[in-house]
């Protein structure tokens, strides 16, 4: 990166910050997303795992797996931002951060690496971002799976994981589009809304957090274009993963 090109992503991601916990605040009124009892106090040691497909995996290091709370194993997204911030924030706590998703993934391949990438990691809080590849690969990978089969797949992720980690603490981050984007469609307003749907009545069905974030970038390309927060519609840009951290945070801790 040049110096030019240095100061031009400063100033922006100057901007973003201070712009952020507004457009954040306004999208997720208290009740929208959580309730005081949700609220996680976090607890000295604890490990947070945050999954999902390619908007989580964010080029994070395969090399650097094993080790938690890295630059490298966090990627260069949400999962980074929101992990900063937790770690600066709470520097006494010897907090454990990982991050497992893997670009492409639909709800079912989740479910096929749990057991490693989940289930033996033994989270106090569980994150997951996953839906826009079950709906995308319908139209680009001839996949045939339904929304109907996202609900349930999820659904059963959820009460498994609950069954073998009774106290861990699940996060649902809804899967969104940034309207605008250049990856999208007219059809992807309506078809892609009732996975929207469908994630959230998982989360509320088995009493999990739920972060509104189709609501939090609505709210957003009110202050810039798509562009602006996201790289095609789909996955976010730097200030888009900036947007995801601050809204997880409002609605986790």
């Amino acid at each position: 990166m040049n110096r030019r090109n240095f100061f031009k992503k400063t100033a922006a991601t100057g901007a973003a910050t201070l712009l952020i916990p507004e457009i954040v605040k306004a999208a997720m009124p208290e009740s929208s997303s959580t309730n005081e009892s949700q609220l996680h106090y976090l607890s000295k040691g604890e490990t947070i795992l945050f999954q999902g497909d390619s908007i989580t995996d964010w080029g994070r290091s395969r090399r650097d797996e094993p080790t938690p709370s890295t630059q490298g194993q966090l990627g260069g997204g949400y999962v980074l931002f929101t992990g900063a911030n937790i770690l600066a924030n709470n520097p006494e706590k010897e907090l454990k951060i990982y991050n497992r998703g893997i670009s492409g993934n639909k709800v079912f391949e989740l479910a096929d690496r749990w057991t490693k990438d989940c289930i033996e990691l033994k989270p106090d809080i569980l994150s997951i971002m996953i839906g826009v590849n079950d709906f995308w690969h319908t139209k680009t990978h001839n996949y045939t799976g339904t929304v109907e089969k996202y609900a349930t797949d999820l659904d059963k992720l959820i009460k498994d994981t609950k069954k073998q980690l009774p106290n861990i603490k699940i996060v649902i981050l809804e899967p969104f589009i940034v309207h605008g984007g250049s990856a999208l469609d007219d059809t992807w307003e309506n078809d892609f809304a009732p996975y929207r749907k469908a994630a959230k009545k998982v989360a509320l069905d088995n009493d999990l957090i739920f972060v509104p974030l189709q609501s939090v970038f609505n709210e957003a390309l009110k202050k810039a274009p798509a562009s602006y927060w996201s790289t095609d519609g789909v996955h976010p840009s730097f200030t888009g993963g900036q947007l995801i951290a601050q809204a997880w945070i409002k609605a986790v801790l």
